[in-house]
């Protein structure tokens, strides 16, 4: 430990913190400081961040806040701080994500090591099977409405580490900066967008639902991403309760149910009769519904399961058509393919993983793009859709692996 410094703080942790922020890109802050213009300079600001934080003298600057609007209207605020108080944070992450990692609860998904959507998705889906009722809910503004006084005691009860506590506190605490300048103090929440929220939120729901789940209802097993969650249950009934329960938790924690995303579903397959009006509910971009399955030996049969929702779709075709991919006819195809295939190969690999035929439209919704791309590119080709199409299947049959989602469906 350098004597001269309050708190022993690693360089070499300050430096991955700046890696993984570096992967995770990211817009501006208050200070429009850009990722590429932090790293010009980029030993001697690491240097000041350490010192500044191992001395106890450093202060996160204002938080950038930015309306997002959501797709069923209305907007949310989502927190941007600066790159250099990103690194900063990171910082208190790797140290102390590792000591709250531990105890988080196995069924809790969201912005966790090892843990994806996808694994939320596998096991509501087992578990769908096996219970007949789904209590669906959402969280208002969870990480607008965290109370910083129940946060503060849950960090305390993982780490006495006093720099740690200290600069919690203090991002906590970081006023807003909205569009027009004017700064907005915040005595509760932890912004929507920061480095260190995710795990803070996480931790806040450890206890107030996790854990009491776990104690109070241990019958009624749960799928948590963040603020997003399923309950299963064996009856309607036990439904009820467990709702009415859940309100009251989660208002004695400072929290609400979402009034319009908190639902009861009935899970309805082939075993289960009953014309019911909620037999359908969404989760992490998929819908669990009643739908077509086949079994090993052939047999066609309802099952309750899940496919991409028609929400994801239509933010999906957005996307493609934002793409303007018919005025790229500057780049080849090749070129094409290396600038959006990650993201399609995002979409295939996840929302393509459960009940995939869903996913058909998404890829013939981007070949007809690439066909209208085609039409403008090439002379011999306007005009002559039938000839553009022809032209996408033979390259598609000589490179079929270029573009990620050409293995999903053919070209017509």
């Amino acid at each position: 430990m350098d004597k001269t410094k309050s708190y022993d703080i690693s360089k070499r942790k300050v430096l991955e913190a700046f890696h993984r922020v570096k992967a995770n890109k990211g817009a501006a802050g208050v200070d429009n400081e850009s990722l590429a213009e932090f790293e010009k300079d980029l030993k001697n600001n690491l240097y000041k961040i350490w010192n500044r934080m191992s001395s106890g003298s450093y202060f996160p600057p204002a938080v950038k806040a930015v309306e997002i609007p959501k797709a069923n209207g209305g907007t949310r605020t989502l927190g941007i701080p600066t790159v250099a108080d990103r690194v900063a944070q990171m910082v208190v992450k790797l140290y102390f994500e590792p000591l709250v990692e531990p105890v988080f609860h196995p069924d809790s998904y969201g912005y966790r090591p090892g843990k994806s959507a996808a694994d939320a998705i596998a096991v509501t889906r087992e578990r769908c099977w096996k219970y007949d009722w789904v209590l669906e809910f959402d969280i208002k503004g969870l990480f607008d409405n965290i109370g910083h006084e129940l946060l503060m005691k849950a960090v305390r009860k993982h780490t006495d580490s006093p720099w740690i506590l200290m600069y919690i506190q203090r991002w906590l605490t970081a006023p807003f900066q909205k569009p027009d300048g004017t700064i907005q103090a915040r005595t509760q929440g932890t912004p929507q967008g920061g480095v260190i929220s995710p795990v803070l939120a996480n931790l806040f729901l450890h206890y107030a639902f996790d854990i009491w789940m776990e104690r109070e209802h241990p019958s009624n097993p749960f799928a948590r991403y963040a603020d997003d969650a399923v309950i299963h249950c064996r009856s309607r009934f036990d439904a009820q309760l467990v709702k009415e329960s859940l309100r009251k938790r989660l208002m004695e924690c400072g929290l609400e149910l979402h009034p319009t995303k908190t639902r009861i579903v009935y899970c309805k397959d082939a075993r289960r009769r009953g014309n019911l009006p909620d037999i359908a509910f969404d989760f992490l971009g998929f819908t669990f519904r009643p739908r077509k399955a086949k079994s090993k030996e052939g047999r066609i049969f309802h099952g309750f399961l899940p496919a991409v929702s028609n929400k994801a779709k239509k933010k999906m075709r957005q996307a493609v058509r934002e793409w303007r991919l018919h005025m790229q006819t500057g780049k080849s195809l090749g070129e094409i393919a290396a600038k959006y295939n990650a993201v399609i190969r995002g979409w295939v690999g996840y929302y393509g993983r459960f009940y995939k035929t869903e996913m058909r439209g998404i890829a013939e919704h981007i070949n007809q793009a690439l066909i209208k791309w085609a039409q403008r590119k090439y002379k011999t080709l306007r005009g002559r859709k039938s000839r553009a199409v022809q032209w996408l299947q033979e390259v598609a049959y000589v490179e079929p692996k270029l573009f990620a989602h050409w293995n999903m469906v053919g070209i017509s």
